[in-house]
This record gives C-alpha cells, sequence and structure tokens, in this order.
C-alpha cells in the first residue's frame, strides 16, 4: 500500500522584495543560478555577492546589469570582511565551500579553514550583524562522511543548526539543506565524460555506483523555499531521483566503451541522504524530508503534520524508489 504523506510545510512567503539578501560562494554555479534566479523571480531590495573571485565578479557585473546588485569581494575565513558584508542584511545563503574531495584530502586544513571554521564566521556575523534568516547548502557527503569533505560539512551542519542556541534569542535563525550531485555544478562528472567521448572510451569508477540527482535550478528554487519556510534548527532534504552512473556515461557519451577504473579514495558506492541512525530525527512529507535539531536548547517550535517513518528508515541511493530512465537522464544532461 503506497504511504500517505501530509504536503509541505508551509509558512507565511517571505517578502523577497522587501529583503536584504547575501549569498556566500556567490560566484560559483549555485551563487550563478541564485542571483539569476532571485532577478528573474523574487526582485529583491538589494543582493550581495560575497565571494573570493574578483574577475568572476566582473563578469556577473556584466551579465546581470541590475541596479539591486552589490558585489563584496572576501572570504568566509575573515569574520570582519563578513561583518562589514552583513551590515543590514535580512537574509544569507551560505554556499562558500571547498568541495574538491581529493583537494580536501592533500589541503585537509585549508578544508577546515574555509568549511567549519568560515561557518562558524557566517554564523557569528549573522547574529551580530541582526541577520533574520540563514540557510546553509550541505550536501549527501556529510551523511555518513568518508572523506574529509564529507566531514566538514557535517561539521558545519552541527554548527548551523545549534547557531540557534546562540541567534534565536536574538532574532537569527539558522537551517540547511541537504542534497545530492548537482548536474550542472562544477566538478560534476558530466564535463568529464564530455571531454573523453572525442576518444571513443569513458572512465567509470564502478558499474554498481548510484547517486542522487538534481538539476542546478532545481537545488537553487529547493533552498529559496526552504528559506522562506525554516523556523531554525531544521536540515530540509528533497525527495529526489537517484541514477546510475553507467547510464549518465551513456546519456553523454553514446556508444563509447567504458573503462572501468575503481572507486576513488574518499567515494562511497551509493550515497546516503538520510542515515538509519537519524531516522528519529525525520518526518516526512509529501515532496521532502526534514530533520528535527537533536538538542534544541532553544525554544524550537516543531512542525505540524507530516509522517514519522520511524526507527529503521534510510534514504539511500541504490534503494530509492524513484529511478531516472534513460531518457530523463539524456533530458537532463541536455539542459
Amino acid at each position: 500500500m503506497e504511504r500517505r504523506v501530509s504536503t509541505t510545510p508551509t509558512q507565511p512567503r517571505l517578502d523577497w522584495s522587501e529583503a536584504s539578501v547575501l549569498v556566500t560562494g556567490g560566484t560559483g554555479s549555485f551563487g550563478n543560478k541564485f542571483v539569476e534566479m532571485m532577478l528573474r523571480t523574487y526582485h529583491p531590495r538589494r543582493l550581495v555577492v560575497f565571494s573570493r573571485d574578483e574577475l568572476k565578479q566582473s563578469e556577473m557585473m556584466t551579465r546581470f546589469r541590475d541596479p539591486s546588485l552589490r558585489f563584496f569581494v572576501g572570504d568566509v575565513r575573515d569574520r570582519d570582511r563578513l561583518e562589514r558584508a552583513m551590515h543590514g542584511v535580512d537574509i544569507v545563503l551560505h554556499a562558500a565551500a571547498l568541495k574538491q574531495i581529493p583537494a580536501c584530502e592533500y589541503n585537509p586544513f585549508e578544508a577546515i579553514q574555509t568549511n567549519v571554521i568560515g561557518a562558524e564566521n557566517v554564523i557569528s556575523a549573522a547574529i551580530d550583524q541582526g541577520v533574520k534568516r540563514v540557510i546553509a547548502i550541505s550536501t549527501d557527503k556529510a551523511c555518513r562522511p568518508v572523506n574529509l569533505y564529507g566531514a566538514t560539512k557535517l561539521c558545519a551542519e552541527k554548527l548551523f543548526v545549534q547557531g540557534n542556541a546562540y541567534g534565536y534569542g536574538r532574532g537569527t535563525v539558522f537551517s540547511a539543506v541537504r542534497y545530492g550531485n548537482v548536474i550542472g555544478s562544477r566538478g560534476s562528472v558530466i564535463p568529464l565524460f564530455a571531454a573523453q567521448r572525442a576518444s571513443g572510451a569513458v572512465t567509470v569508477t564502478d558499474p554498481g555506483m548510484t547517486r542522487f540527482w538534481i538539476r542546478l535550478e532545481q537545488g537553487v528554487a529547493f533552498a529559496i523555499r526552504c528559506a522562506e519556510i525554516m523556523r531554525g534548527g531544521e536540515i530540509f532534504v528533497p525527495k529526489i531521483p537517484s541514477g546510475r552512473i553507467l547510464d549518465l556515461a551513456e546519456a553523454v557519451a553514446p556508444g563509447c566503451k567504458v573503462e572501468f577504473i575503481g572507486i576513488r579514495p574518499g567515494e562511497k558506492l551509493h550515497e546516503v541522504l538520510i542515515a538509519e541512525e537519524e531516522s528519529r530525527q525525520v518526518i516526512e512529507f509529501e515532496d521532502m524530508f526534514m530533520l528535527e535539531p537533536i538538542y534544541p536548547s532553544w525554544a524550537f517550535a516543531g512542525r505540524e503534520g507530516g509522517k514519522r517513518p520511524g526507527g529503521g528508515f534510510h534514504y539511500s541511493s541504490d534503494t530509492n524508489t524513484r529511478w531516472l530512465s534513460a531518457d530523463e537522464m539524456r533530458g537532463m544532461v541536455r539542459d
């Protein structure tokens, strides 16, 4: 029998047109798409792009040419610069991160400086500057991490959830979104397969490997939506399809020979978005899951509706109930 779950939790819609919004990592894949969608649909009063890359900021200035845009060159490692950038800001989307797994393994403290200490700097600056809502972009790698990148993102999730213990009474709330591989983002395997296509052969780590997949625009839209419904302390997980790496390789490089090279250090055969150990925190809605905080020392309001899957539940890419067909995979790649 099909499980019946309540619709998505709702909250009064934010009036983005009256808000001053800041996105860290604003020149990355997420940041670019976020700025595009904000300007196209939501029209914030002010939109601040915070990043280290002045060249990409210059390119974004040329591309968007919108009077609401502001650009701050800065690093999330620099708390003073964050405080200056967040002055008068209402909503922060935190997307800045070091996310390449080999680079994080080779430069471990650099990953910690950006992904963990940088997260704490964002939290402290937001509280001190009176920001109302902060939502952090996390990853499936944070669930049962097997590499340093995932471990740093798990730490960041914990920091943002517990940031409510400090910020809640001062009007600042924190939540996070956790989702899977983003098609079209920097570091995606798709450009690798596309580059290998001309040679007639593509390299795949393991024939059984599966991943969660989400389009970049879907991921940004989900983060925006969660910023609207957040109360502070939640981790939001979208219900998204799984796909086999072999099918993705065929979609990008049809007819090419496949060479299997083995799983790389720090990789998993299958990704997990919700671990069994987290099952008692989970509330299921029609198109998302929500993880409640473990230690809500602040006045966590909880949620109405939804279904509690209970102990033993987990959400893994290999046992997912929704799978991308070959046609859907090709469509996602074309988009």
